[in-house]
């Protein structure tokens, strides 16, 4: 996604004035308090966040406080929970997070101690739960590289704004292992495109079922098919074939009934090479 040169400017000159003002108080091991004034100031002046009209602090929720929220007009649009600069982020911390953005209904939740950010994107399934969807150490950005910027982006508001948070998850959906490995096992196109190609490597002809199981048991890592992410990739792909094979087979009846041609019934789909 293109970034806007202003908000460009913006964050490049915002981080060289705060990265200093960052390593003084990481220095000084300033209380959550201190951190808190400090990211509110970077959501501002880096993030571009109008810092009365937008950024709430101290935000009630059930009898208990998250440190910073993020509304548009009302509309509750992301929470930002702030640890002590010299705190390492770790697993209560996420929950901590989490917990918040669920009991307000938030898909969106930053985690930060002002040099480290982390954006998650909360499910609402059963059991609720989390994708880290980016982590950033601004010390360590390369404002030159557009992947760095990129990501950044997605914590702005322009960013959020025009969903460029949502089309980093996409992404971060898009290249995961367990997608791209449920989508070469349930497949059908691209199991018999595996099918085929070993027929003419090997001149053998080997079922479906064996070369499924040959991926999951034997080329597939145990971590990959194992797990809530596995069976959740599995049932996205498999609602996508179950909708193409509806769409396959409504299309002959209706090319029947106007007299077209009937399209053909599969594709050629070549895989992708891949480096051993």
């Amino acid at each position: 996604m293109a970034i806007p040169k202003k908000v460009r400017e913006r964050i490049v000159a915002g981080l060289k004035n705060y990265l200093p003002i960052i390593d003084q108080q990481k220095a000084r091991d300033v209380s959550e308090a201190d951190t808190v004034t400090l990211v509110k100031d970077i959501m501002a002046d880096v993030l571009g966040y109008d810092k009365y009209a937008e950024l709430t602090g101290e935000y009630a929720i059930r009898g208990t406080y998250c440190d910073l929220a993020v509304k548009f007009d009302t509309k509750l649009v992301l929470l930002c929970e702030v640890k002590a600069i010299g705190i390492s982020l770790d697993d209560k911390h996420v929950k901590q997070a989490v917990d918040y953005a669920a009991n307000q209904g938030c898909d969106w939740v930053i985690l930060t101690n002002a040099g480290i950010w982390r954006l998650y994107n909360v499910t609402f399934g059963k059991p609720i739960d989390k994708k880290l969807i980016v982590e950033l150490d601004l010390a360590a950005l390369n404002t030159r590289t557009d992947r760095d910027m990129e990501c950044l982006y997605a914590f702005t508001k322009e960013g959020i704004t025009k969903g460029a948070h949502v089309a980093l998850k996409d992404l971060h959906e898009a290249t995961s292992r367990h997608l791209i490995g449920a989508l070469l096992v349930e497949n059908d196109k691209i199991v018999n495109v595996i099918k085929r190609e070993l027929k003419r490597v090997v001149e053998a002809t080997i079922d479906e079922a064996t070369i499924k199981r040959v991926l999951t048991e034997e080329i597939f890592k145990r971590d990959i098919v194992d797990g809530p992410e596995w069976k959740e990739a599995v049932q996205r792909v498999n609602r996508k074939e179950g909708k193409a094979l509806r769409t396959r087979r409504s299309k002959p009846k209706k090319a029947e009934a106007t007299g077209d041609p009937l399209p053909p019934a599969t594709a050629d789909i070549q895989l992708p090479s891949q480096s051993p």
